[in-house]
């Protein structure tokens, strides 16, 4: 498991660094800011003296390191990351966010990482299930600006195409 993930790392930070550098030469970066959402550990999230920490973290600091560049860290709430990137409030996002064809329109993706599946937890032998049918008149609760809020919030019960 360390194998895959020390493999998966080098192969993210070999095409995200091509591609900060690329950036970073043609935009002649000192500086970079990555917007992060610190609610979501063990990528990233605030350690015990207030300081962000986790996989995204290391990767920015990683990328940083190599272009010589001071990284900054803007916290912002998931929602709102595409109107900030967008508004230029940071330079690039490093987070788990879901490639959905609606997010491409508006900003571009490296490589994915990894994959997350999406799961839906309930107290043993409640028989919830994850339908329309069986979710209806229920609380369940997701992050807002989420593929998983686009699931429990359409009719249907289905994501968008």
């Amino acid at each position: 498991m360390k194998k895959l993930l020390a493999a998966l790392s080098m192969s993210l930070l070999a095409a995200t660094s091509l591609t900060a550098v690329t950036a970073a030469q043609a935009k002649d970066y000192s500086t970079i800011r990555f917007g992060v959402d610190a609610s979501y550990p063990p990528f990233e999230s605030k350690g015990s003296d207030g300081k962000l920490v986790g996989f995204d973290v290391d990767l920015g600091n990683e990328i940083c390191a190599r272009l010589k560049a001071k990284c900054v860290w803007v916290e912002n709430d998931f929602d709102g990351m595409i109107p900030a990137l967008k508004a230029k409030k940071f330079d690039g996002v490093l987070l788990s966010m879901s490639m959905t064809p609606q997010h491409a329109e508006q900003i571009a993706f490296s490589s994915k990482l990894f994959n997350t599946p999406t799961r839906l937890v309930a107290k043993k032998g409640s028989n919830i299930l994850p339908t329309a049918e069986s979710l209806k008149g229920k609380n369940v609760g997701v992050e807002q600006g989420t593929i998983q809020e686009t699931y429990a919030t359409r009719p249907t019960g289905r994501p968008r195409a």
